[in-house]
């Protein structure tokens, strides 16, 4: 099978599992596990950021951001299309009991005068407290788009004037610094909390990190020890992230590369009235009205080659280092045989 579903479906490499047995462990609830603490101060230095906490999931570093930044009542500001509202479970309701306040944008991503004019009156007793505003980078669902930082900075103004937090979701920043030729400590300086994902396009097979000031780390601590996150000798899970950070990072633009062979062998096929334009991994095209979605999924399954069908004739691909650049180009070879 050719898995193009996700880059979540990457496995560890021979040199990560290596490096992973060869891990140095300890009690990390007890701060002891040596290669978690490595990897914490790691990738709290690369971002210019204090402290930084390992974690099981994206999906757990958000919540626990959300949670630490707000309290019950108060409002986050996102996206519609991001994956704090769409993909982790009502999280921002069960955990932090606040109310979310999602916005339109071009490819998932926010504008400085939407937020603006999104926010509530402070003086108004009626309304929810604006609190957070949280922007994901790439956007998922918005076709692996990256932000520019000019962008970033309109926001940041907005949310410094009134005192709302910004948090990003990382979880394929990795992939839009590569893209951009931005640096990490671009977002850290930017950023009151930042979630970085391991476990997708860098290959590791568990683990996120959030990054923020010492203070902000503490109190997410406790938070990850209420959602059952500590973990003992974690540290094999963080060797992965040492090596990934270190030999994994550049490798990305292979990714987007391949992401763009398919775009082209999309466009020559004739199937697609519009294909979202390639930035970085994610793909997302749509069919044209007069094609059957039902055959484009089975000529692909019957090849071998699995993708995510997003409904109403959208469809996604992702590439990432288990799917090779050749199979890249065999997937290219099925899509041009596509009955005309």
């Amino acid at each position: 099978m050719i898995d193009l579903r996700s880059d979540t479906f990457t496995k560890p490499l021979p040199e990560m599992q290596k490096a992973m047995w060869a891990a140095e462990v300890g009690d990390d609830v007890f701060g002891e596990d040596p290669t978690i603490n490595a990897l914490e101060a790691k990738a709290a230095e690369m971002f210019g950021m204090e402290a930084a906490v390992f974690c099981p999931s994206g999906t757990m570093t958000n919540q626990i951001a959300i949670k630490t930044h707000t309290v019950p009542g108060q409002e986050v500001i996102c996206h519609e299309y991001s994956h704090v509202y769409n993909y982790e479970g009502g999280g921002i309701a069960f955990n932090s009991g606040c109310q979310v306040r999602p916005l339109a944008g071009p490819k998932g991503m926010l504008e400085a005068k939407t937020v603006a004019a999104a926010l509530q009156n402070p003086l108004d007793h009626h309304a929810a407290q604006s609190r957070l505003v949280v922007l994901e980078n790439t956007t998922n669902k918005g076709g692996g788009a990256c932000y520019d930082l000019k962008d970033l900075d309109a926001i940041k103004a907005i949310t410094d004037a009134k005192g709302l937090g910004l948090h990003l979701d990382g979880a394929r920043l990795w992939n839009a610094l590569v893209a951009t030729g931005q640096k990490p400590g671009d977002y850290g300086q930017r950023f009151d909390s930042i979630s970085i994902c391991l476990s997708k396009g860098l290959g590791c097979p568990v683990g996120s990190l959030l990054l923020g000031s010492k203070d902000f780390i503490h109190q997410a601590r406790f938070t990850r020890k209420k959602l059952g996150g500590a973990m003992r000798q974690a540290g094999y899970l963080a060797a992965a992230g040492i090596y990934a950070l270190d030999h994994h990072i550049d490798r990305l633009a292979e990714d987007h590369e391949k992401a763009r062979l398919l775009a082209e062998a999309l466009n020559q096929s004739g199937w697609c009235k519009e294909i979202e334009t390639v930035e970085t991994n994610i793909l997302i095209f749509n069919l044209k009205d007069d094609r059957n979605v039902d055959t484009f999924n089975q000529h692909l399954r019957q090849a071998g080659i699995l993708h995510i069908d997003m409904g109403q004739g959208k469809q996604r691909f992702v590439t990432h280092h288990d799917v090779s650049m050749e199979m890249v180009k065999e997937v290219c070879g099925h899509i041009l045989k596509l009955p005309a």
